[in-house]
C-alpha cells in the first residue's frame, strides 16, 4: 500500500492573502514555524523551518511554486516515534517525501487549502512516519485559519 495522505481546510480569506501566509517567512513563523521560519518560498529555494516544540532546523527544498495555486516542497522523511515536547527530532531517515499545497478560491470568497504528502517507506516505521505528519498538517490548517482570519497563534503554548 503507498504510503500518502492529503488533508483540507477553508480559510475565510481571499486566496492571495492565504497563499502569502505560506510563503512569507514573517507570517509561516506567526503560526506554523514558532521557531521561526528562514527564506521566502519562492521556486528553486532551499528555506529552513524551525518549531519552539521541536527544536531543530529543517532544511526544505522548494520544487515549484505557481501564484496563488500551488506549493510543491521536499524534505527529509521522518520516520521515529513522536519526540517528547522541547526533543529534538531525529532527521534522517535517509530519503524524502514530497509535499504538495494547493489552493483553490471558493465562490464565497473563501479558499479551500489542500496538502498532500507521500513518499514514504512501506514500513512500520513509514507509517508511523506518515500519520505523524497527517497530524503536523492538520495541525497547521487549524492554526492558519486562527491566525488568518483571527491573528491567533493557535500554536502559542500549545506542547509547552
Amino acid at each position: 500500500m503507498e504510503l500518502k495522505f492529503k488533508v483540507s481546510g477553508r480559510i475565510a480569506r481571499p486566496v492571495e492573502e492565504v497563499f502569502e501566509a505560506v510563503v512569507d517567512p514573517a507570517k509561516l513563523s506567526g503560526y506554523f514555524t514558532t521557531g521561526g521560519a528562514k527564506g521566502r518560498i519562492e521556486p528553486g529555494a532551499t528555506v529552513t523551518w524551525d518549531f519552539a516544540d521541536f527544536p531543530g532546523a529543517f532544511p526544505v527544498e522548494i520544487i515549484e511554486v505557481v501564484k496563488n495555486e500551488r506549493i510543491v516542497l521536499r524534505w527529509d522523511a521522518y520516520e521515529g516515534p513522536p519526540p517528547e515536547p522541547g526533543e529534538a527530532i531525529a532527521q534522517g531517515a535517509g530519503y524524502k517525501t514530497t509535499v504538495t499545497m494547493t489552493f483553490a478560491p471558493l465562490e464565497d470568497g473563501r479558499t479551500l487549502v489542500s496538502i498532500a504528502e507521500e513518499g514514504w517507506r512501506e514500513t512500520p516505521q513509514g507509517l508511523r512516519g506518515s500519520y505523524g505528519n497527517c497530524e503536523g498538517w492538520t495541525q497547521m490548517l487549524c492554526a492558519m485559519k486562527m491566525y488568518v482570519e483571527h491573528s491567533v497563534n493557535l500554536r502559542e503554548g500549545f506542547y509547552k
